[in-house]
């Protein structure tokens, strides 16, 4: 899949890895972007540096109308949307203390707006035999993320969705690839590290932090590939490996690697 000529929407384009991801779209030749975020000054401020091929939306992504109205400002100002890209994600930074207002709004926004996203699109790219799903999941879908479980769950379900779609819909035209990097130097990533939260210990302990653009230099490749995996950092491919071969030695050295961590 090549992105040039192509209409992408970007959910949390403000900032971090989905702004990187918009301009390095743009620098691929698309033919339009949608700049999503509920950060609408930062949506703007993104979209005014592509120019007049880039529109900013204000959306909540855990609210469906505001997901199929993406769509709609897309299909209204460049056309039919070829890749669409569910990036908007959020953190909790909780184990059993989080709250159920916690669990609902990281449900919402990292499981529910992947499905909204899907519906939204996929009928379309059926219907014209092509079309491309990125979902921003995080490497914490695959080998989880110690002291934050809300994130784990959710980004675990969110890659279980992504692999549904790409079952059912794949002889249709319609490719998935799901985005699981680790630690990537954004504003979600350095809060945790200010309030000292155990996810953002481990993130740091576990891997380098890469920038945005070289998160966004990746994805370009990954989907040239459409690899439905796409590893930012390539150790974590030998992470899913050892916890497939032998998960319960996976989890006595993940319980360690915790203990470590909180000493």
């Amino acid at each position: 899949m090549r992105v040039r000529d192509k209409v992408v929407v970007v959910t949390g384009a403000a900032s971090g890895i989905g702004r990187a991801m918009v301009r390095r779209f743009a620098a691929e030749g698309a033919a339009g972007v949608v700049v999503a975020d509920i950060d609408a000054a930062g949506a703007t401020a993104v979209a005014r540096e592509i120019g007049d091929r880039a529109v900013a939306v204000r959306a909540d992504v855990s609210v469906e109308e505001d997901v199929r109205g993406l769509v709609t400002t897309a299909e209204s100002a460049f056309g039919p949307v070829g890749l669409f890209c569910s990036n908007a994600g959020v953190t909790t930074g909780r184990g059993l203390d989080a709250t159920s207002p916690d669990w609902t709004r990281t449900i919402a926004v990292n499981v529910l707006a992947h499905v909204y996203a899907a519906r939204a699109v996929v009928p379309g790219m059926v219907e014209r035999g092509e079309g491309y799903l990125l979902n921003t999941c995080s490497a914490a879908g695959l080998v989880s993320c110690p002291g934050d479980a809300p994130y784990a769950v959710t980004k675990s379900a969110a890659i279980s969705f992504a692999e549904w779609v790409s079952i059912h819909y794949a002889t249709r035209g319609v490719r998935v690839s799901v985005l699981c990097p680790q630690s990537v130097r954004t504003a979600m990533f350095e809060r945790g590290v200010a309030a000292d939260h155990l996810s953002a210990r481990a993130a740091g302990a576990s891997g380098s932090v890469l920038d945005p653009e070289a998160v966004a230099d990746v994805v370009v490749e990954g989907l040239a590939a459409e690899r439905f995996h796409i590893f930012p950092h390539p150790e974590v491919a030998g992470f899913v490996r050892r916890k497939a071969e032998d998960p319960d030695r996976w989890l006595t050295g993940m319980a360690y690697f915790v203990d470590s961590l909180r000493a």
